[in-house]
């Protein structure tokens, strides 16, 4: 094959385009299409609030509420137990809001993987690796004959769902997202009861990964004649000032007939405006089938998707039966051209660009893996300001919001399959990934593997990335595919179109684009070295390494400044990849415990940057600039040399020692400047010039001793819909003002209004410190259970506090009717719990059924009056009071149906009483880390003023005031 022919077919003429229902927000500033109500035709509604969640147990049924001991619960239909079971009562739970990370809420331990962080969950930890989610959902009787479907966007991991106590599906892997239509299986008219187990005691990866369902969960509601799931894909080609548009449907027909119908294409501009259509009349779908249509249209005068102007348009689908609107699509797309050429490296819309790119787990300090939408996008501005321009999801799909963002902001992404093999399973998780995705022009390309060490070089790895590759060609022929390699040039690497080198210590790049100038080539992973932010002498006691550039392991990786020079120097090279940008919990190199954090970051895990984020601002931005390291906090040091880097896109800097010039250097490209300056107390300044003209100024100073805490926001306007979030800086600063880069105050954190505090950090690798403080709840179920028929409601079985009910009936052992004794007036119920342990501030309640609206209830023997609780009955329980076995009682109108009857709606008897252990969460605190540190708010549903307070032992406090409703913006 030519070189010319393999840059034909490597060249990628494409627009991505994102699907979304019709119910999304246009882009930006957008008016929306005109369209018949979506409501009408189409709703996707996000079911995220007031879920119940609580940890389960991954093989002892007793402690995962009895879940698996009921007869048939996997053989029968609707047999689904404990949790599972419609009418198990989770009053006692605890009530929270998706996106939800449990893993984040538990403690450090010694005994957790490393690789995880050290958290208390997997195999050492089973009362911490299973958790349950339940929530109580209304379908309307005006949704009779609608197609409702469930979708989770990633629950980690192998979760089960039931809905009404039907089981629904197992999907193991906690990063492909999935649906269910749970049509046939609801109560249309009333409530319905989604129940989902996750267990996350076996991992998928070598990093922090999270546990629960911790991104978005929807309902679908659709007429039986729809487009389907993701069904939409469009293309673009770009030429003689047109762009000509392909799309592709795939409409369900989940009727009981063919369905004929008219589908309308049309296409709206940046700004709203129409701007191509087309209509098929005659097209019809057989019964429980889908079809496939295909159309073409023609737009004039593109405004092309690029990182400057991210350009987004919007295809709407429209069915039409009998002129009626029956279901409304919406696909958000741009139009670009990408090409990866082997000779000359990556463009987009014929202009060449290096990838200056990151690569990226979805892990943040304090929320975990749960995170709001609000912070993908912060997240990706941190990027955006030194320079980025690409991010790489490491090593799995990312969430469906960071891509939408991505979209808006003008960032190109490498999309990541989670694991290289072609089973249903496996191949099913890589179709649901590319059919979500293929419609985002931030999309660039498919990576479909990573350090796969048992292929790289066997004879399975080239077989099977070919058919991966094929098969992704099959779902979108307009991208390309990757795999990222340790293992130069050889096996599985050589079968997809682009390589992607990890680490250029580990490979002789060189001499493979020598043997192999047909296959273009990216640096997927560079530098991989370890700085903590704001430390600049090795402290390994604390985990702590300094923050100058270096090689971090010679032989396997390079400073982050010669891996980018190496690149740059390459026309061929497409662009580099740092590993990473944001540090994450997990895989602690070249520390263990007590480590909990990576180094790796250009950013800490709050999202400060740290210097080696500021070299690759001076090689990878115009804007000018200039930048200093170390900060000049050196008491005790006075005399000794103190190295310093300083780094600047400028052609020369001059440092200055109070106001001494300590000589004009010139920069060499990509390079960084340094001096060996003698500490003492004052100031350096730094000057950059370009052609001999100041353009930026820095200087790092000696600070006073610490006096005040100082709060800022990235915003003060919130939105009041229970999702908005606000990223607020702590800094411990001195008198006049400047941030102290040595302190490490203890500061509390308190929100009055309507916000609240979701999560904080500090950046620390070492820190085993809070992110995400929660009440934490055990569960006791109530055990003797026996019943005693009595002629009247003052029995004193039930008044005394202890009674001998050996010769009591087993309300669980079965009699047949003939057996069955003849019914008195009343029966006392009565069980039996332990003294519960209750740590110095814990609390202890009893949470119990209603069996009768004249019931009456005793606790070892006193009556008392439970109070409502979301549903349940509660009894608070006093310590104090309590002996090492105690009872509760019940006395109630017998029923009709007697004992039995009581005993079936008691799922178990777990709905007649459980006692719940509560461990309060900790006071919301941290420490700065060198002066650092991070609060995230995330407004209510309520609309009013808010206010976040911070206060310190000796140090002057802070306040910050939010809005939020109608005066926020």
């Amino acid at each position: 094959m030519t070189k010319r022919l393999s840059k034909i077919l490597i060249a990628i003429i494409l627009a991505g385009c994102a699907c979304v229902a019709a119910t999304a927000v246009t882009a930006a500033g957008a008016a929306p299409p005109p369209a018949a109500r979506a409501a009408d035709v189409r709703e996707r509604i996000n079911i995220d609030k007031d879920w119940r969640f609580a940890h389960g147990h991954p093989y002892d049924a007793q402690k995962d509420f009895k879940h698996g001991l009921r007869p048939f619960f996997f053989a029968k239909a609707g047999y689904g137990d404990g949790p599972a079971a419609v009418d198990f009562s989770d009053a006692a739970w605890r009530k929270l809001d998706l996106p939800h990370d449990w893993a984040v809420e538990l403690p450090f331990d010694a005994r957790g993987n490393t690789n995880h962080g050290s958290l208390a969950i997997g195999r050492n930890f089973p009362e911490n690796s299973v958790g349950w989610y339940r929530k109580v959902v209304h379908i309307p009787a005006s949704d009779q004959g609608r197609r409702i479907a469930l979708e989770f966007d990633g629950v980690y991991r192998n979760s089960v769902v039931w809905v009404n106590g039907h089981y629904i599906g197992t999907e193991p892997s906690g990063y492909s997202g999935f649906r269910y239509d749970i049509t046939d299986y609801l109560n249309v008219g009333g409530d319905n009861v989604i129940a989902v187990r996750a267990d996350a005691t076996v991992e998928e990866g070598w990093f922090y990964e999270g546990a629960g369902i911790y991104r978005h969960v929807w309902l679908t509601k659709t007429a039986p004649l729809h487009v389907a799931q993701w069904g939409t894909f469009v293309k673009t080609t770009v030429a003689g000032g047109k762009a000509r548009i392909d799309v592709d449907v795939t409409v369900a027909n989940d009727g009981k007939s063919a369905q004929s119908f008219t589908l309308r294409q049309q296409v709206y501009a940046p700004d709203g405006k129409l701007v191509a259509q087309a209509e098929q009349a005659g097209r019809s779908v057989r019964a429980a089938r889908d079809g496939e249509f295909s159309a073409a249209l023609t737009v004039p005068d593109p405004r092309l998707w690029s990182i400057e102007e991210p350009n987004l348009y919007t295809m709407k689908t429209t069915l039409l039966q009998n002129g009626r609107v029956v279901d409304s699509y919406d696909t958000r797309f741009g139009i670009r051209t990408v090409v990866f050429d082997p000779d000359t490296g990556f463009s987009l819309n014929g202009k060449p660009l290096k990838l200056q790119g990151t690569n990226n787990h979805q892990d943040h300090a304090g929320v975990g893996v749960a995170l709001p939408d609000g912070l993908q996008t912060w997240r990706l501005k941190q990027l955006k300001s030194f320079g980025v321009n690409a991010y790489r999801a490491s090593h799995h799909p990312p969430t469906p919001e960071l891509l939408d963002e991505a979209d808006r902001l003008g960032m190109l992404v490498i999309d990541e399959h989670r694991m290289m093999g072609t089973t249903p399973e496996v191949r099913g998780q890589l179709e649901r990934m590319i059919r979500r995705d293929r419609n985002h022009p931030s999309v660039i390309i498919w990576s479909v593997g990573n350090e796969e060490w048992a292929l790289e070089w066997k004879a399975p790895g080239p077989h099977l990335a070919r058919e991966m590759d094929g098969h992704v060609k099959r779902m979108d022929p307009t991208r390309r595919t990757m795999v990222a390699t340790s293992g130069s040039g050889k096996g599985v690497s050589l079968e997809a179109d682009v390589i992607g080198f990890n680490y250029g210590a580990q490979h002789d790049v060189d001499r493979f684009h020598r043997d192999h100038p047909a296959k273009p080539a990216m640096m997927s992973e560079e530098g991989s070295t370890f700085t903590t932010r704001g430390v600049y002498f090795d402290d390994p006691a604390r985990s702590h390494l300094n923050a100058y550039d270096r090689q971090a392991r010679p032989g396997s990786s390079l400073s982050i400044g010669e891996g980018w020079r190496r690149v740059r120097e390459r026309d061929w090279m497409s662009g580099m990849f740092v590993w990473t940008g944001f540090d994450y919990r997990g895989e602690t190199t070249p520390f263990g415990w007590p480590a909990v954090g990576s180094q790796f970051g250009m950013l800490d895990t709050t999202g400060v940057l740290k210097d080696t984020a500021y070299y690759l601002k001076s090689v990878w931005t115009r804007e000018p600039m200039v930048h200093i390291l170390p900060h000049w906090n050196w008491a005790g040091r006075e005399g000794q040399p103190i190295k310093v880097h300083v780094y600047s896109n400028g052609d020369a800097v001059e440092l200055f020692q109070d106001g001494r010039p300590l000589g004009r250097k010139t920069l060499v490209k990509d390079g960084q400047l340094e001096w060996m300056v003698p500490y003492q107390a004052g100031k350096l300044t730094a000057t950059a010039y370009r052609e001999g003209r100041p353009v930026a100024t820095a200087e790092v100073a000696t600070t006073g001793a610490a006096a005040r805490v100082a709060l800022s926001a990235d915003k003060t306007d919130l939105k009041p819909d229970g999702t908005d979030v606000a990223v607020v800086w702590v800094n411990v600063a001195d008198a006049a003002g400047k941030i102290v880069p040595t302190a490490g105050d203890l500061v509390g954190f308190e929100a009055s209004g309507p916000i609240r505090i979701i999560g904080v950090g500090n950046g620390d690798p070492g820190s085993h410190e809070a992110d995400r403080p929660a009440d934490r709840h055990t569960f006791v179920p109530l055990s003797g259970w026996r019943t005693l028929a009595v002629d009247g409601a003052e029995h004193p079985a039930a008044r005394s506090a202890a009674v001998d009910t050996s010769s009591w009936r087993d309300p669980a052992a079965w009699l047949p009717p003939t057996a069955q004794p003849p019914l008195t007036p009343y029966l006392v119920l009565r069980g039996e719990f332990p003294r519960p342990v209750l740590a110095a501030d814990g609390r202890a309640a009893l949470f119990i059924d209603r069996l009768d609206a004249g019931q009456a209830v005793y606790v070892n023997g006193r009556a008392v009056e439970p109070a409502p609780v979301d549903g349940g009955l509660m009894i608070a329980l006093d310590g104090a009071q309590l002996k090492d076995v105690n009872s509760l009682a019940y006395v109630v109108p017998t029923p009709k149906d007697g004992v039995q009857g009581v005993f079936e709606r008691s799922v178990g008897t777990s709905k007649w009483g459980v006692l719940r252990v509560t461990a309060p969460a900790a006071p919301w605190q941290r420490r700065v880390f060198n002066g650092w540190a991070q609060v995230i708010v995330q407004s209510t549903a309520q609309a009013g003023e808010a206010s976040l307070t911070a206060k310190s032992p000796g140090l002057a406090p802070a306040m910050i005031r939010f809005q939020s409703g109608p005066a926020a913006r």
